[in-house]
């Protein structure tokens, strides 16, 4: 039998995130952040409403998983996320010291690998899972726009 808890089951959850900002007009990334098989944080962009370039879904997962954990550290948890994470994004993934990050698609503009931004050393990361959907989404979303 294979388990229910795969990268891809939580990777769907992020989407509904992302759909959830794509509503809003917002653009579309979503995240939520696991520990033990279990979502402790959910989120999505919320730049617009907001009027806050900080808002990203991986902040406000971040801070939505200190809080339910009641601690800073993020050391066991995962972060799916639709969107590479940009170095903002990344920059407090480190601080965090996240466990492991699993993202969708590759930003190839603004992507912490692409600019080269370090994550914490022990941080484990999985890129491209549901990579196609994470990026239609998005494709989507700015063809709206124009």
């Amino acid at each position: 039998m294979e388990p229910i808890f795969t990268d891809e089951y939580f990777m769907k959850k992020a989407l509904v995130e992302a759909e959830n900002a794509f509503e809003k007009g917002e653009i579309p990334v979503g995240a939520i952040i696991v520990v033990e098989n279990r979502v402790i944080a959910r989120s999505h962009n919320l730049t617009e409403m907001l009027n806050d370039v900080t808002a990203h879904a991986e902040m406000q997962a971040i801070t939505a998983a200190a809080n339910f954990i009641g601690g800073k550290y993020l050391k066991g948890c995962t972060l799916y996320v639709t969107l590479e994470p940009c170095q903002m994004c990344a920059g407090a993934l480190y601080w965090s010291q996240i466990s492991k990050i699993v993202f969708g698609a590759r930003d190839e503009q603004r992507g912490f690998m692409t600019l080269g931004t370090q994550l914490h050393p022990k941080t484990e990361v999985v890129a491209g899972v549901m990579a196609e959907q994470c990026a239609q989404l998005m494709k989507d979303f700015f063809k709206k726009r124009r």
